[in-house]
This record gives structure tokens, C-alpha cells and sequence, in this order.
């Protein structure tokens, strides 16, 4: 997408918007299967909490990916969408024993992740094969709040306990058919996300019928100019040869997974938001977009940087400013970013904003969420409308007072 056509959809559309190309989202698809071309089987289940518009799913489904899901509304979407229920593995976190139940119905892969969930289901369901999540230990990524496989992390069945996971199994009967883990985001040590996978292989040892091992994901995308990212190429190559191996001894070539989500979409999306106001204090200058915090929170959050640039003076004398929005909260974006002069009314776009932008949007300080539109092959469609006074209203009942 270039400045022009960026400057097209927001006049088209109206800003704040979120505008995905899914030729991008392909690419990368094909990136991590080529990769691992030489595993005999493969399945990327696409990770929905990254960008769970319908119209992103029917593109993953459209590229026979599998799909990775933490709730059951995500599985039904799944489903809407026109995924197998084979093609979908659910895999939440601190849900009740009746959700998992429920989703169980629907005939999608199940994947549990402590032990007293796995003891009670095993008893009620012993015949429905589940996929038991391990927490590895290991801290992946450097950031406590995208790192998820670490020692104090909620997610996982410690890996000490794997004789506990043993235990249930005999005395319910119950079958495990996979085995998962998922350190977090951000992986850029190729060895250290190995020694992650050995603890894998060293688990599933232990259970002598299972029919897939899922390695999470987390892999690193670039998001200032010369980044680094996870080099994908060299954990195919590398992880690759060790499964097969695995699998030779193992007596039996069973499915190696992956559930990625920012590595697919993030680099897919582009937001757009319009300078409501320059406003120059005593040490900075602010310049003051219609969007926040509401739409787009990974910077305050996570504090994630996304690279800014004013489409609509890209080659005007660059100054410093602060990027903030209209929330009544410290909404920044970008403390003293380096862009072209801003006046009001321009047009700013944000990088890498596919992957948990919309997703995480609220309708705080009763502001509206923005819209979306897709690129697919040369042609941008409306995929979710932006929302008004209405949608605010809809679900609330006024009572008389």
C-alpha cells in the first residue's frame, strides 16, 4: 500500500481506519510453510485473538490453514467462516469445565492446561482425545507481559507436574493426541526457542500415542527500519531435522504445528488517523489524532512501538513531536518521533497494526470503534462498518428513574 492509495481510503472511508492487505498476510503464509517444507506434515493454525474479522478468517481458511482459538465464540467464528471443525484447536485459559464442555460439542480439538480442568473432563469424557498444554519454564521475548512460558506464568501445566498429567490419564482412561506449549512473543534466540522444543520432545516421550506436537509461536516481525525479526528460515531449518528425528524414533510421523499470529498479520495492517490539533507547550509539541488508547492500546500497553508517518507531507521538513489522542487517559503513541512537519487535518499512518489492534479496541470514553477494510487482490472492500450513537445504545436497557 503506498501513500496514495492509504490517502484514497481515508478519504473513502473516513479515519480512524484500519486498512489490511492480504497479499502481505499470503506471503508470510507461505514464508513459515516453505520453511518447514521438509516435515512431511505441517499445519499453521492462524492465531484469531491476533484479527478476528470473518472476512481475515475466510482468507486463512482459503489458504487451508488451520485456526488457533481461546474462546468459544472465536471456535464459532471459526466455524462461520467455513473452517473444519478438524481445522481447530481451542485452547483457552481459566475457562469454566462447561465452556470447554460446550465447545467439545462442536467437534474441534481440545486443549487443556491444568489439572484439575483435565482430571474432571477426563472423567466426564474420556473418549474425546485432548491436547495437554505445557509451560516449559522458559522465559521467551524479555517482556514479562508478552512472555507466557516462564516459571510464574498463569498458562501451562508445569512441566514438573507431567507426573501428575500421567496419573489422571491411567485413572480416567482418557487419551492425550498432542502436545503444546507456547513461550510468547517476540523470539528472537533461535537456541533458546530449541532448548524450549527439547522439553517438548522429552514430554510427549511420555505419552505413546499422540498425533501432534503444537510449538506455540512468537516469532519476532520487524517494526522500525533495519529491525530484527525471527529468523524463520533457521528455526525451519534447524527445528526441521530434530522433528524428524523425533519422529523416527518416535515409530510413527506425527503433525508438526505452529499457531501464529503477529508473524502473519501484523506487517498486513496500516491505521489511519486524522490530526485533530497541534499543540506546542513549554518542552514539546503534541500532535493530537482522533483516535487512542480505545483503538489501538498496544503502546501504552506493552509499550510497542509502531513507526508513524504523516502521508500527507511526507516530504516536509521533519520536526519532533508527540503523538497522543483525544482519550482522557496518557494515550500516547510516540514520545518525540521524528516526522514530517504536521498540520491539522493531515493524515498519520501507523505500521505493523494487523496484528492486536482492533482486536484489543474498546468503546472507552463512549468514543466509537473504527472501521475496517480489506485489500484483496487489487481491490479494498468495507469488512466491518464504523460504528455510531446506536451501537453504543444497543445492548443497554433504560430504565425509568
Amino acid at each position: 500500500m503506498n501513500r496514495k492509495e492509504l490517502l484514497r481510503m481515508a478519504d473513502t472511508y473516513g479515519c480512524p481506519l484500519y486498512v489490511y492487505d492480504t497479499d502481505v498476510i499470503i506471503n508470510q503464509y507461505n514464508k513459515i510453510t516453505k520453511a518447514f517444507s521438509k516435515v512431511k506434515n505441517v499445519k499453521i493454525n492462524y492465531a484469531t485473538k491476533a484479527l478476528s474479522n470473518i472476512n481475515i478468517l475466510k482468507v486463512f481458511n482459503s489458504l487451508k490453514s488451520g485456526l488457533d482459538t481461546v474462546s468459544i465464540q472465536e471456535v464459532k467464528l471459526g466455524l462461520l467462516a467455513g473452517f473444519e471443525p478438524k481445522d481447530i484447536i481451542y485452547t483457552p485459559n481459566g475457562v469454566s469445565l462447561q465452556e470447554i464442555e460446550e465447545v467439545a460439542k462442536l467437534g474441534v480439538q481440545i486443549n487443556i492446561d491444568n489439572l484439575s480442568i483435565l482430571e474432571l473432563f477426563g472423567q466426564k469424557h474420556p473418549k474425546i482425545p485432548v491436547c495437554i498444554r505445557i509451560n516449559p519454564h522458559v522465559m521467551a521475548g524479555g517482556n514479562s507481559k508478552i512472555s507466557v512460558g516462564h516459571i510464574d506464568s498463569k498458562f501451562g501445566i508445569s512441566i514438573h507436574q507431567v507426573p501428575h498429567i500421567k496419573r489422571v490419564v491411567e485413572n480416567t482412561g482418557m487419551r492425550i493426541n498432542g502436545i503444546h506449549m507456547h513461550t510468547g512473543s517476540d523470539i528472537l534466540d533461535i537456541d533458546t526457542f530449541i532448548r524450549a522444543t527439547e522439553i517438548l520432545f522429552e514430554v510427549a516421550r511420555q505419552f505413546k500415542n499422540i498425533d501432534f506436537i503444537d510449538f506455540g509461536s512468537g516469532f519476532k516481525v520487524p517494526y522500525k527500519k533495519d529491525d530484527i525479526s525471527t529468523n524463520i528460515e533457521e528455526l525451519g531449518e534447524k527445528l526441521s531435522r530434530r522433528f524428524n528425528e523425533f519422529c523416527k524414533n518416535y515409530g510413527k510421523d506425527i503433525t508438526l504445528m505452529f499457531e501464529p499470529g503477529k508473524f502473519l498479520v501484523s506487517e498486513s495492517g496500516k491505521f489511519l488517523a486524522k490530526v485533530n490539533v497541534i499543540k506546542q507547550t513549554t518542552s514539546t509539541v503534541f500532535a493530537g489524532v482522533d483516535s487512542g488508547s480505545n483503538h489501538l492500546i498496544r503502546p501504552m500497553f506493552y509499550n510497542a512501538y509502531h513507526h508513524i508517518e504523516n502521508i500527507s507531507n511526507p516530504k516536509g521538513r521533519e520536526r519532533f513531536y508527540s503523538i497522543v489522542g483525544y482519550i482522557c487517559e496518557t494515550d500516547t503513541f510516540g514520545s518525540n518521533r521524528r516526522i514530517s512537519e504536521i498540520a491539522e487535518e493531515d493524515i498519520l499512518c501507523f505500521d505493523n497494526a494487523g496484528a492486536y489492534c482492533y482486536s484489543m479496541a474498546s468503546n472507552y470514553n463512549s468514543r466509537f470503534k473504527p472501521a475496517e477494510v480489506m485489500i484483496h487482490k487489487g481491490k479494498d472492500y468495507l469488512i466491518r462498518k464504523r460504528e455510531t450513537f446506536e451501537d453504543i445504545l444497543r445492548n443497554q436497557e433504560q430504565v425509568t428513574i
